[in-house]
C-alpha cells in the first residue's frame, strides 16, 4: 500500500489527516498497515471494513498451540471432549484468564475506540497472564480477538474502524494456558444504549442461559437448541443456524457441535466431563448470512443487528458449571444499571 500525501486522510480509517495521525509512526516504521486492500463488504450495512494491521507479537516464552506458527490446527478431532481430572483443573484455569480478559476489554469500549484498539489491551492483558491469544493465526486469522460490531454476527476483525455511539460489539476471547483453550463472550453497548438494541442484547443473554440450564447429564444435546429456540423465536427473533458452540479443551474446536436450534436428529447424550460452549447468536430479521470477502467476518443477510454470548461449561454429575463464570451481572446490565442511574440523578437535578 502506497502511503498517502500529508494533507490526505490517513491510510487507518480514523477521518483525520495523515500528517496528524500516522505520519510520524510510519516514518518511524511503528505502524503495521496492511499491505492489501480494505476488505470489501456488501454494499448495504451499518459497519464498513477498516485496515488490519499485523498479528501482534507473542513472547517465547508463552506455551503456543501447534497451530501457532503454521495456522494450520488440523483436522476437527473426533475424539471424545470428556476430561480427566486433571484436564478439568487445567480448563477452570484457562478459562478463568479468559474471563479475566473479557471484563477487562469490555471496561474500554467506548464511542470512538477502534476494534484494533481493543485488540490491543486484549493481546497485552493476555500476555500479562502468561496465555496465548488463541484466534491469533487459527486457519490464518490475523488478530487477537473477535470484534462484531451492530450486523457482524460473529469472527469480526479487529480493525482501524471506530467504534460509534448508540452501537454493539461482541467481544469473543479465547485464551491457550496450560494445554487447553478458555473460551467466551459478551455483547455490550457502545456509550448511548438503543432500546431496540437493548431488547436484542437481553433476549441474547436470556437464550445463553437457558440453554445452559438444559445441558443436564444424560439429556441429549439438542435440549440446549430447543430452550433456545423457543425463547427467541417467543421474542421475535431468529437463532443463527450457520455456526454453532461446540467442545473446547486440547483443541480449540471439536465435537461434539452445539446447535442452537432444535434439530431432531443431534441426539449426542450430555456426559459428565464434557467442556463445550454454548453461544448463541440472536438476530433481529432472518438468521442467514453471507461472509465478507476477507473470509471471516459473517454479517445478517438484512443487515438488521445480532448479539451473541457466551460460556464455556464444564458438565459435572449435578449439572453444568460455568467455568467462564464472572464476579456480578454480566457488562451489558451493568452499563443499563448505570444509565437508568444517571438518569434518575439528572432528573432529581
Amino acid at each position: 500500500m502506497s502511503l498517502p500525501g500529508r494533507n490526505d486522510p490517513c491510510w487507518c480509517g480514523s477521518g483525520k489527516k495523515y500528517k496528524k495521525c500516522h505520519l510520524d509512526t510510519d516514518a518511524r516504521g511503528e505502524s503495521t498497515p496492511t499491505t492489501a486492500a480494505p476488505r470489501a463488504a456488501p454494499a448495504k450495512g451499518t459497519v464498513r471494513p477498516g485496515f488490519v494491521g499485523a498479528g501482534r507479537p507473542v513472547p517465547v516464552e508463552i506455551w503456543r498451540p501447534p497451530y501457532a506458527e503454521t495456522g494450520d490446527p488440523g483436522p476437527r478431532t473426533k475424539r471424545s471432549c470428556v476430561k480427566t481430572p486433571d484436564e478439568i483443573e487445567a480448563m477452570r484455569a484457562a478459562n478463568k484468564l479468559a474471563r479475566v480478559v473479557l471484563d477487562h476489554v469490555v471496561r474500554h469500549v467506548r464511542p470512538g475506540i477502534t476494534t484494533d484498539e481493543l485488540d490491543a489491551i486484549a493481546h497485552a492483558k493476555t500476555i500479562e497472564l502468561g496465555a496465548y491469544p488463541s484466534p491469533l493465526n487459527y486457519h490464518g486469522f490475523p488478530k487477537s480477538i473477535c470484534t462484531s460490531v451492530n450486523e457482524v454476527i460473529c469472527h469480526g476483525i479487529p480493525d482501524s474502524r471506530a467504534l460509534n455511539d448508540g452501537e454493539i460489539v461482541n467481544c469473543d476471547i479465547t485464551v491457550y494456558y496450560q494445554g487447553m483453550h478458555g473460551d467466551c463472550s459478551e455483547t455490550v453497548f457502545v456509550g448511548r444504549i438503543d432500546p431496540e438494541a437493548r431488547r436484542l442484547v437481553e433476549c441474547a443473554y436470556e437464550c445463553m442461559m437457558l440453554g445452559i440450564k438444559a445441558a443436564l447429564p444424560g439429556r441429549p444435546i439438542n435440549e440446549i437448541g430447543r430452550a433456545i429456540e423457543a425463547h427467541a423465536k417467543k421474542a421475535g427473533y431468529s437463532v443463527v443456524r450457520e455456526f454453532s458452540g461446540h467442545g473446547i479443551g486440547a483443541d480449540f474446536h471439536m465435537e461434539p457441535h452445539v446447535l442452537h436450534y432444535f434439530d431432531r436428529a443431534a441426539r449426542t447424550r450430555i456426559d459428565p466431563g464434557m467442556t463445550f460452549t454454548v453461544e448463541p447468536m440472536i438476530n433481529q430479521g432472518t438468521w442467514r448470512s453471507e461472509i465478507w470477502e476477507d473470509g471471516w467476518t459473517a454479517v445478517t443477510l438484512d443487515r438488521k443487528l445480532s448479539a451473541q454470548f457466551e460460556h464455556t461449561l464444564l458438565i459435572t454429575p449435578q449439572g453444568p458449571e460455568l467455568l467462564t463464570a464472572g464476579d456480578g451481572p454480566p457488562w451489558f446490565r451493568r452499563q443499563i444499571a448505570a444509565a437508568e442511574g444517571a438518569a434518575v440523578e439528572a432528573a432529581g437535578a
